[in-house]
């Protein structure tokens, strides 16, 4: 992933309907912004552009500046920040079978913006974002996740850095941060945070000083009502 910053690539920011996935593939990217990379289980990395797809075992990675769009087979949207890497542990989603339905994530670093599809709205206990700090349950919802480890110095905008560890708030529905230090909900309008796998999630006041401000058309409806952002807006916090 070391690669990325030195991609040279023309700043994209496209809004397309999208067409039907590959076959086989977990979802596919909608919008790019900057470099944008996934890399193979094997070691393998290829540069991802609009329409590109993604599949199960990708770790997908943006570089500094870079925004990622990607849309799931079941509908579920996430826009990636920069500097961010997401893997996708485990996807599958067929129409007609709600019971083999999975949908497994692993935020390696930074952070990004989503709002999920029919799987977390059907067979939400099967749809989960892990992270280094508590594992995020999905209960149908919009929200936001930002993981921190002395890497998002530039997140604030040119203010305080925002504490190390998982930061999370939620535009809609609930998400539960679980891990060995106990669990807690958080539904709309509430902030969370994490420093730690050992600390309890707790609630916190909004952190205005972490904005997420991809180019507009990122957070567009693409489908969906409400598109991505919170209350339509381009800019939105986590």
């Amino acid at each position: 992933m070391k690669t990325l910053a030195a991609l040279a690539l023309v700043a994209l920011a496209v809004h397309l309907p999208a067409p039907a996935l590959a076959a086989g593939a977990a979802g596919e990217v909608t919008h790019v912004s900057g470099a944008v990379m996934a890399q193979k289980p094997d070691g393998q990395s290829r540069i991802l552009s609009v329409k590109s797809p993604v599949n199960e075992g990708d770790v997908v990675a943006t570089a500094d500046n870079s925004y990622a769009r990607v849309k799931f087979a079941d509908g579920t949207e996430a826009v990636l920040r920069p500097a961010s890497q997401v893997k996708i542990d485990r996807f599958n989603f067929e129409e007609q079978k709600p019971q083999s339905d999975w949908m497994v994530l692993s935020l390696l670093k930074g952070g990004f913006r989503s709002v999920t599809g029919l799987l977390g709205k059907r067979n939400p206990a099967n749809m989960r974002v892990a992270t280094p700090s508590a594992t995020i349950g999905i209960r149908g919802t919009t929200f936001g996740a930002l993981y921190c480890q002395n890497d998002c110095g530039g997140t604030a905008g040119g203010g305080t850095a925002p504490a190390n560890g998982l930061h999370v708030d939620v535009s809609d529905g609930t998400i539960i941060l679980q891990n060995q230090g106990g669990s807690q909900n958080f539904s709309a309008g509430q902030f969370g945070y994490v420093p730690n796998a050992n600390a309890p999630p707790v609630v916190v006041p909004p952190t205005p000083g972490v904005q997420f401000t991809p180019p507009p058309s990122f957070l567009a409806p693409s489908g969906q009502a409400g598109g991505i952002g919170k209350s339509g807006g381009a800019a939105c916090t986590i």
